[in-house]
C-alpha cells in the first residue's frame, strides 16, 4: 500500500456515499457557522449603534412660563456626560409632524401647534447619565408630561440579541458534534473495510503513522472542502443580498461591505474545518488501529 496523497483520494473514491456523506455533513456546520458569525456580527453593531447615540426625550406640560422652561434647560445642563440639549418648540414639533406626514394630507389638517407638546430631547456620552436624568424628572409630574427612554429599547434588544447568539451557538455546537463523530464513525468504518490492507502493511514493516496517515489525509480533506464549501456558499449569498439587508437596518450597516472581512471568515473557517477534520479522523484511527 503505497502511502501517499494518491492513496487518500482512492480511499474516497472507493467509498463514495461514506465520503459525501462527511462532506455534507461538513458543509452544512460550516453554512451555520458562517451563519452565525454574520448575524453575530450584525447584532453588535446595532447594539453599538444605540449605545453610543444614547438620547432621552422629555415631554413638558402645557402653559409652564418660560422662566420654567429656562430654569429645566439650566438644571438638565448641569448633569455630567450631558452632549446636548435640544429644546422643541410646539411650532417646531409641528413642523416635525408635517415632514414625517406629508404623504398623508389628511393627518395633517387635523393637528395644529396647540395640541403637541414642547419636549427637550437631551443626548448624552454615557448611558448611565440617561438613568439619572430618568429617575430624576419622572417624579415631578407638575413640570413633566412624560419620558421617552432609550433603555427599554436597548434592553429588549439586548435581550433578544443574547437569545439569537445563544440559540445559534447552542445549534451550532450542536452540529458540529454530530458532523465531528459521524466524521470519525465514517473513518472508522473505512478502517475496518481495509483492516486486511492494514495488517499487511504491518507485518512488512510499516509504522503506525504510516498506516494512519492516509485515513487522517481523509478527515482533513473532509474538513477543508467542506468549511470552504460551506462558507462560500453562505457568505456568498449574504454578500450578494447585503443591500436589502442593509437598507432595512439604516443607518446600520448590518453586512459589512468589507471583502476582508469575508476573507478573514473564510480563512478562519478553513484552519477551523482543518483542526476538526484532523482530530475526528484521530480519533477514528487511534480507536480502530491498534496493532
Amino acid at each position: 500500500m503505497t502511502n501517499n496523497p494518491k492513496t487518500t483520494w482512492h480511499h474516497i473514491r472507493r467509498s463514495p456515499i461514506q465520503s459525501l456523506t462527511a462532506l455534507i455533513l461538513m458543509t452544512f456546520s460550516f453554512m451555520l457557522v458562517s451563519l452565525f458569525v454574520v448575524v453575530n456580527s450584525g447584532l453588535s453593531k446595532v447594539l453599538v449603534y444605540f449605545e453610543t447615540k444614547p438620547e432621552i426625550t422629555i415631554f413638558i406640560k402645557d402653559g409652564l412660563a418660560q422662566g420654567d422652561i429656562d430654569n429645566l434647560q439650566k438644571d438638565l445642563a448641569n448633569y455630567q456626560n450631558v452632549k446636548e440639549i435640544k429644546f422643541i418648540s410646539k411650532d417646531k414639533a409641528l413642523e416635525i409632524y408635517k415632514q414625517q406626514n406629508k404623504n398623508n394630507p389628511m393627518l395633517t389638517e387635523m393637528v395644529t401647534a396647540n395640541i403637541l407638546p414642547a419636549s427637550f430631547e437631551i443626548t448624552v456620552t454615557d448611558p448611565q447619565a440617561l438613568e439619572k436624568i430618568y429617575q430624576n424628572y419622572a417624579t415631578k409630574t407638575e413640570i413633566v408630561d412624560e419620558i421617552i427612554y432609550q433603555k427599554d429599547i436597548i434592553t429588549s434588544l439586548l435581550d433578544w440579541t443574547n437569545i439569537i447568539r445563544r440559540s445559534g451557538l447552542i445549534i451550532t455546537m450542536v452540529v458540529f458534534i454530530i458532523s465531528f463523530f459521524s466524521v470519525s464513525t465514517i473513518i472508522g468504518m473505512k478502517i475496518t473495510n481495509r483492516k486486511e490492507e492494514v495488517k499487511i502493511s504491518r507485518l512488512l514493516g510499516a509504522s503506525k503513522f504510516y498506516v494512519k496517515k492516509p485515513f487522517l489525509l481523509e478527515g482533513i480533506i473532509y474538513g477543508v472542502i467542506g468549511s470552504f464549501v460551506g462558507s462560500v456558499i453562505t457568505l456568498g449569498f449574504i454578500y450578494f443580498i447585503r443591500n436589502s439587508i442593509n437598507s432595512f437596518f439604516q443607518p446600520v450597516i448590518f453586512i459589512s461591505n468589507d471583502l476582508i472581512f469575508y476573507t478573514t471568515v473564510v480563512a478562519s473557517e478553513i484552519l477551523l474545518g482543518l483542526i476538526i477534520g484532523y482530530f475526528s479522523s484521530l480519533i477514528g484511527v487511534r480507536r480502530y488501529i491498534k496493532f
